[in-house]
Parts: C-alpha cells; structure tokens; sequence
C-alpha cells in the first residue's frame, strides 16, 4: 500500500464517517479504498468499535404478507410487539391449523330436556 494512501485528511474523514455510523463498504467507496484497508485503518487507530444492536422483529400487518398467512394476532395492537402468526392457513380459514383449534370449538350438542 502506498505511504500517501492515509493522509490526515482521509484519517479524519475516516473518523468522521466512521462515527457517523457509516458501513465500512461505504467509507472505503467514498474514500477511494477497500473496506478491508478501512476495517485496518480502524483498527490501527483504535477507533471505538462499533455497537451491533438487534433489530426487532418487523410489525407485521396484513397488508405486509406476499400471500395466504395465519392472521392470527399476537399481543394487543397497541403493543410495540404486536404482531400476526404468519404461518400458512388452513385452506378456506384465516388461521393456521394451531390457531383454527383455538378459534373454532364445537358447541357441545344439547342433552335432549326430560319431560
């Protein structure tokens, strides 16, 4: 690698895009380099590393689904978690075969009444 290739001002850029939380592809494109050379650079400088949070799983809706899903509902719609099964239905049902047991219970038929 070229000695001019980190000159203090591709340094400082680094940084500053490192902590605006760009990915490390992104800074090697701008800055002309690859992002292994990025991730090295990083390194070397100690820059603080960066913090990996998990992503929620995505709120679904009925309008998110690409076909026949269980629209069974999870949590209550106010909820942050809110969310529907999403399993396959039961042909002609709204809900997967877990969920139409819980929804469709026979009635228990009447005793016929003595007289």
């Amino acid at each position: 690698m070229d000695a001019n290739t980190w000159t203090q001002e591709r340094v400082e850029l680094l940084t500053a895009l490192w902590e605006e939380g760009l990915p490390a592809a992104e800074i090697g494109r701008r800055l002309g380099l690859t992002k292994n050379a990025v991730i090295g650079k990083v390194h070397r400088i100690a820059l603080s590393p960066r913090v990996i949070t998990v992503m929620p799983e995505p709120r679904r809706n009925p309008f998110d689904f690409t076909g026949p899903a269980c629209m069974w509902p999870h949590g209550h719609p106010s909820d942050a978690n809110f969310r529907f099964c999403g399993a396959p239905p039961e042909p002609g049902k709204p809900y997967c075969s877990d969920h139409v047991n819980v929804a469709y219970v026979r009635m228990k038929e009447e005793k016929p009444r003595a007289a």
